[in-house]
């Protein structure tokens, strides 16, 4: 990669994972779905009138919508509203590199090589490790609300690559607009009309910077960059730079809300990680001699559904 987008690839990962310690700011004003809401709503409009019609099916832009964008990110905002730390939080949710696989082995008869499963059976031993270690500091509730959601997460993975989308910005703008009208009615249903109009006009500019920061840097920034590294490198290049998001996340944590890292999380974190890097990263074809002389290009390797650790 060239070191402008190296660069890049890196400030997405950091905005990703200060993505984070944002939700947390924002939970304090607003209840999580209508936080969500508000997170979907904010970054279609008015980016679906500018983005064009969508390049994907509509099967699978209505399917991702639901699963990611009102199942998995409900589910991650409740578990954290809950009690679940922001930068554990983040850890947690790589569990859908666990249940990628498995809806993928499901759903779509993929066969998983032996790096990918080693890679699950590695992040499914951190998972348990930091399960060990729940207490009042850290509910079960909202650990198992997170884990739902990366669960989520794992069937928005299956969908996604169903989709095959070639312009990720405009894929997420469609996604945000097919999310945002159940979660304004989950919202008016679970919290009230008339919480959400209190809620509103009580929004300070604390809460209206966390809604833009997740609906314009880490929604259409972040994933507009994203897309267009992987157009130009290939998602095996560009995939493994996103476990450094929850990195990030537990870094910015630790500095803004003071929450502490105990070495539990840093080996669970190592290990969920490293099995999320194990099944990212593409073993090097080996090219036969005879195409070497003959100065034939490799078969591309197949990016095929890597899971990447991005919110």
């Amino acid at each position: 990669m060239k070191p402008r987008d190296l660069a890049l690839a890196i400030v997405v990962t950091v905005i990703w994972g200060v993505n984070f310690v944002v939700i947390h700011v924002g939970l304090s004003s607003m209840s999580p779905l209508l936080f969500c809401a508000l997170r979907f709503g904010v970054a279609a409009l008015p980016a679906v009138f500018l983005v064009g019609r969508p390049q994907a099916p509509w099967r699978w832009v209505i399917a991702t919508g639901i699963a990611l964008g009102v199942v998995k990110f409900s589910l991650l905002f409740a578990g954290m509203a809950a009690g679940l730390p922001s930068g554990l939080s983040a850890l947690v949710l790589q569990s859908q590199v666990v249940f990628t696989l498995v809806f993928a082995t499901v759903l779509l008869r993929d066969r998983p090589g032996p790096r990918r499963v080693a890679g699950v059976v590695l992040a499914g031993a951190g998972i348990v490790l930091i399960a060990t270690q729940l207490g009042l500091d850290r509910p079960l509730g909202a650990f198992l609300l997170v884990v739902a959601a990366g669960a989520a997460w794992g069937l928005a993975n299956v969908a996604m690559r169903k989709a095959s989308a070639q312009n990720m910005l405009n894929f997420m703008v469609w996604v945000s607009a097919v999310a945002t009208p159940p979660l304004i009615l989950l919202t008016l249903t679970v919290d009230g009309p008339a919480y959400v109009w209190g809620a509103l006009k009580g929004l300070d500019l604390v809460a209206v910077g966390a809604i833009a920061y997740i609906a314009y840097l880490s929604t259409l920034l972040g994933f507009g960059v994203w897309g267009r590294l992987i157009a130009r490198y290939g998602a095996g290049t560009v995939a493994p730079f996103a476990a450094l998001a929850p990195i990030f996340a537990i870094l910015s944590s630790a500095l803004f809300l003071h929450e502490d890292i105990h070495w539990y999380d840093l080996v669970g974190g190592a290990a969920i990680l490293g099995g999320v890097l194990l099944g990212a990263v593409a073993p090097r074809k080996v090219v036969p001699e005879s195409e070497r002389e003959l100065d034939l290009p490799a078969e591309p390797v197949h990016a095929s559904l890597r899971p990447i650790g991005r919110v």
